[in-house]
């Protein structure tokens, strides 16, 4: 099986999707990259290069660069979603989620309820996500934990390449709004992916690792943070369930608080700061629903309640590390 990174294998679902259905189109900035400059049009495909060939494979009416307007790029991917398109609308960064937040929550979010279940909203907004590259405080937050709390919107985090193409091809076919959190830290890291179309479920968690000691549960760039954590208690005889729920909405209860319960431990692991948190949520039903299980305290493992620091250092000490995923292990067993 071919070994393609996240951003190939996110581009070639988009590829993959276009060529299948003439109703998906791509919108937003820079997804054909160059108009308007001195370089080709559609030779760029994004600030990330995710979209790129795009614009040269399927041309201007389905690849469409857009101004700098969060509110007007979502809000034509809603119009459009309406009357039977399936637009896949892209913001640079997820921390601009504030411009386009009444799109998102207000209409997409409210349309199928709004109009007694005659009407869908079949549109994938997709957001580079998540804190690693030096790039400060209004350019490194994750924030699906925002959106996850919002009815009406389905939620994506993938922590993998093969995950983020299946999840992809599924938000297309879905007729629900769906959020995707591109985890931006994990655009290089690559591993196995079929050339072929596949879809992965929402709602179906993914266990990364399996042991009988403690349950991890960890959200996008986490995920290989935490296993790396995992792999090296291995060494001192401490074996933990790892579990990516891959979709935050809908959330995957029932494997959560299947682990909880056979291991009686839980470590919640995420980026976002732990207010209102996925790693508080997350915590909060196993204490409701796996209370008599629980051997030991829940421990969160996130970022402080700070804004990004643009600093290499302090970055690196604000998101969590595999070194504190292992101390929180470690607590839970004491």
């Amino acid at each position: 099986m071919p070994v393609k990174t996240m951003r190939d294998a996110i581009n070639e679902a988009l590829h993959q999707a276009m060529a299948e259905d003439d109703s998906v189109f791509v919108i937003g900035e820079d997804v054909a990259g160059c108009n308007g400059s001195q370089g080709e049009v559609g030779s760029v495909g994004g600030v990330f290069g995710v979209t790129g060939g795009l614009y040269k494979a399927f041309g201007p009416n389905r690849c469409i660069d857009t101004p700098i307007s969060e509110s007007a790029i979502v809000g034509a991917a809603a119009g459009a979603a309406l009357v039977g398109m399936r637009p896949v609308a892209e913001i640079m960064f997820a921390d601009f989620i504030g411009v386009c937040m009444d799109q998102i929550v207000n209409q997409m979010g409210k349309f199928r309820y709004m109009f007694g279940g005659k009407s869908t909203c079949p549109a994938v907004i997709r957001f580079a996500s998540g804190g690693g590259f030096s790039a400060a405080s209004q350019h490194s937050q994750a924030m699906y934990q925002i959106l996850t709390a919002f009815p009406g919107l389905k939620v994506v985090v993938p922590s993998n390449a093969y995950d983020a193409k299946g999840l992809l091809l599924q938000a297309i076919k879905d007729d629900d709004p769906v959020m995707f959190f591109e985890p931006k830290a994990l655009y290089q890291e690559a591993c196995e992916v079929p050339d072929e179309m596949y879809t992965i479920p929402f709602g179906q968690a993914a266990y990364v690792r399996e042991g009988d000691d403690c349950t991890v549960v960890a959200f996008g760039q986490m995920v290989p943070r935490a296993a790396a954590a995992i792999d090296a208690l291995e060494a001192e005889g401490i074996s933990c369930d790892l579990i990516d729920p891959r979709t935050t909405s809908p959330l995957d209860e029932a494997a959560i608080l299947e682990s909880v319960e056979a291991t009686g431990r839980l470590v919640v692991v995420d980026e976002t700061p732990p207010r209102c948190s996925l790693t508080a949520d997350i915590a909060a039903l196993a204490a409701d629903k796996a209370f008599h299980a629980l051997k030991a305290p829940i421990k969160q493992v996130c970022a402080p309640h700070s804004p990004t620091p643009f600093s290499p250092e302090l970055e690196a000490e604000y998101i969590p590390s595999a070194e504190k995923i292992i101390a929180a292990i470690k607590a839970t067993l004491a």
